[in-house]
C-alpha cells in the first residue's frame, strides 16, 4: 500500500489576500506612527527595546500608552510580513520573484524597529526620525510590488506606449523627493514628537529662525510641480489609450494631490495644528501608494519591436471598455 505525503499548499488567490493584509498593516502603522509623533508621545517610552525598564508594561501614562501600543502593533505587522514571506514558499505554483520580494518585508520591519529604537535612544534626533519614516515608504514600495505581482502573472503584464510608461515612472522620483522635503519640513516644525515637559528635542535650523518657513515654501513649490506632472501624465494616458486600470490609478493620484494641496494650505494658515498635520501625513502616504499603483499599472517597458502588436490589442480593449461604459 503506497503512502501519499500530505503537503501544505496555498492557492494564488489566498496568497494574494495574505499580501494584501500585510500591505494594509504596513500602511496602518505609518498612520499610528504619525499619531505617536503628533501627540508628543515619541518619548513616552524613553528606553528601547524595553519600556521604562520592562518589556511588558501595564501602568503607563497617556503618552507612554500610545508609544507602547505602537510598539505592540509593530509585532503584529512583523508577523504579517513574515507570513507573506513564508507563504510564498507554500504557494502553488511557486514563484521565486514573490519569495524574493516577500523576504524584503520582514527585513524592512526589523530595520524599522531598529531605526525607531535609535530615534528614541538619541532623543528623537531629526535624522533618525526622518529615516524612520522614509524607510516606511520603501517598505510600502516592496509591499505594493508584492501584492501586485501576487495578483498578476508576469506574462499578462500590460503594455503601454513607451513614452507613457516612462512618464509614469518619472513620477516616482519626483514623489520621493517631495516626501523627503516633507520630512525636512516636519523636522523643522513645532511637532518634534516629545511632550514638551523637560524633553529637549533638537530641530533642524540651517536657516536660523526662518528654516521652517523656507522649507514650507520649497516643499510647496515642488509639490505644485509634482501635481502638474501628474495631471500631464493623466492627460497623456487618455491620449495614448491607456488601460482603465492605469487611468483609474492616475485619477486617484491627481485627486489625492489636490486634497493634499487644500490640507497643506489649511494647516499653514491655521498654524500647523497636530490634527491637520496628521491628515497631511496620511494623505501623503496614500499619495505614495497611488504613485506605486500607477507605476505597477503602467506595466513593463517592452522592447520597441514587441510593442506594436500588443499596444494595438490593449488600445482595442480600452476602447471597448469605454463604449461599454
Amino acid at each position: 500500500m503506497r503512502r501519499t505525503a500530505l503537503t501544505l499548499s496555498i492557492s494564488p488567490p489566498l496568497y494574494a489576500r495574505i499580501t494584501t493584509i500585510a500591505l494594509a498593516l504596513l500602511t496602518a502603522i505609518v498612520f499610528t506612527g504619525a499619531a505617536v509623533r503628533l501627540t508628543g508621545s515619541g518619548l513616552g517610552c524613553p528606553t528601547w527595546p524595553e519600556c521604562h525598564g520592562a518589556v511588558i508594561q501595564t501602568e503607563l501614562d497617556t503618552h507612554g500608552a500610545i508609544e507602547y501600543g505602537n510598539r505592540l502593533l509593530t509585532g503584529v505587522v512583523g508577523a504579517a510580513a513574515i507570513a507573506a514571506f513564508l507563504a510564498a514558499f507554500l504557494r502553488r505554483p511557486f514563484r521565486r520573484d514573490l519569495a524574493i520580494i516577500g523576504a524584503l518585508l520582514p527585513l524592512g520591519v526589523v530595520g524599522q524597529a531598529v531605526l525607531g529604537g535609535m530615534a528614541v535612544l538619541y532623543g528623537l534626533a531629526p535624522g533618525w526620525v526622518m529615516g524612520h519614516f522614509l524607510l516606511s515608504m520603501v517598505i510600502l514600495a516592496g509591499a505594493v510590488t508584492l501584492a501586485w505581482r501576487a495578483r498578476h502573472e508576469r506574462a499578462a503584464a500590460p503594455v503601454h506606449d513607451r513614452h507613457l510608461v516612462l512618464a509614469v515612472r518619472a513620477l516616482l522620483p519626483v514623489a520621493a523627493w517631495v516626501l523627503f522635503l516633507g520630512t525636512v519640513v516636519t523636522a523643522s516644525g513645532p511637532h518634534p514628537g516629545s511632550a514638551g515637559t523637560g524633553e529637549v528635542v533638537h530641530r533642524l535650523g540651517f536657516k536660523g529662525g526662518e528654516t521652517l518657513t523656507w522649507m514650507i515654501h520649497w516643499h510647496g513649490r515642488f509639490s505644485t510641480f509634482f501635481g502638474l506632472c501628474a495631471v500631464a501624465t493623466w492627460l497623456l494616458a487618455r491620449r495614448r489609450g491607456a488601460t482603465p486600470q492605469l487611468r483609474k490609478a492616475l485619477t486617484a493620484l491627481c485627486l489625492l494631490l489636490a486634497a493634499q494641496g487644500v490640507v497643506g494650505f489649511v494647516q499653514y494658515e491655521t498654524g500647523l495644528p497636530s490634527e491637520i498635520v496628521w491628515v497631511h501625513v496620511a494623505l501623503a502616504t496614500c499619495t505614495w501608494l497611488a504613485v506605486l499603483w500607477s507605476v505597477a499599472s503602467a506595466g513593463r517597458l517592452a522592447p520597441a519591436r514587441q510593442l506594436a502588436p500588443r499596444l494595438a490589442e490593449d488600445r482595442g480593449l480600452a476602447r471597448g471598455a469605454r463604449r461599454a461604459a
